[in-house]
């Protein structure tokens, strides 16, 4: 397991009932790339391990005074970068990787600040548990850039909200405030800033009082009533039109140069 290492992007540690994991790119907004993707696969790994060793849930936090930006833009503009060529391996691997966050034999409690917009929403919908401090702000602007949520942020987002709610989110792109929040159910409970980690140690508290393999199957059965492979398969096919499309393209540029927002009648 990692810990104490500044150059990673994704940080692990055992705390006695608790595995935690924590996005460390605080300098970048913790938006997330390839490394950090590639990282989180690995600490889910290690957190199967921690499961059999005696962990009762998972924590996941960041670092910083946000939880996360959501998809790191400046991956679209790398040299070797062929996204709209590549898209269909692309988004299955960051899918499975989700996937896997949402089959950990351990209950994962995610715990949000300041924002959790785009891909970082779609790790966050992908957890069991959303806690968050007040005024964080949540979202799924990829409308806004011309794509759609193609980790798992529609199917997950239908199967917790219902598809009016999932509409208004995902088709305005807007951002909604945690209060709003846990009144639609897409978190569990808001605490001021100073109370978060007294909440957090309260919910794992409460799931480390069940019997361990009874929280873990319970997991798996509720998980399992609904299907998300069919939904992932279209959320992939209709990414990969979009990313094809000039309307992705001028988007991604306005949000690099700050020229957000972006006039979609001057195309």
């Amino acid at each position: 397991m990692s810990g104490g290492n500044e150059a990673k992007t994704i940080l692990t540690r055992r705390n006695g009932l608790v595995f935690e994991v924590t996005l460390n790119r605080p300098r970048q907004r913790n938006a997330i790339n390839d490394d950090m993707m590639e990282e989180l696969a690995a600490a889910f790994d290690d957190a199967e391990t921690a499961f059999h060793e005696g962990a009762r849930a998972v924590v996941m936090r960041a670092a910083g005074r946000a939880f996360s930006s959501g998809i790191d833009l400046e991956q679209f503009h790398e040299p070797d970068a062929d996204l709209p060529g590549n898209l269909f391996p692309f988004t299955a691997r960051y899918q499975a990787i989700f996937n896997k966050v949402e089959r950990c034999s351990l209950p994962v409690i995610c715990v949000m600040q300041g924002y959790c917009l785009g891909m970082a929403l779609e790790l966050a919908l992908a957890c069991d548990f959303r806690l968050v401090a007040e005024r964080t702000r949540l979202g799924l602007p990829e409308a806004r850039l011309g794509i759609i949520p193609d980790v798992g942020g529609t199917v997950r987002l239908v199967k917790l909200l219902g598809p009016s709610r999932a509409k208004d989110l995902v088709l305005t792109g807007r951002n909604i405030e945690a209060d709003e929040a846990l009144a639609w159910g897409l978190v569990n409970a808001v605490y001021p800033r100073s109370e978060l980690a007294d909440g957090v140690d309260a919910f794992v508290d409460a799931l480390s009082a069940a019997a361990p393999l009874a929280v873990s199957y319970g997991k798996r059965v509720i998980n399992d009533i609904v299907d998300n492979a069919r939904g992932l398969q279209i959320e992939a096919w209709a990414q990969a039109q979009l990313f094809r499309t000039a309307d992705f393209n001028k988007a991604v540029r306005a949000m690099l140069d700050k020229s957000y927002p972006i006039d979609w009648e001057g195309k």
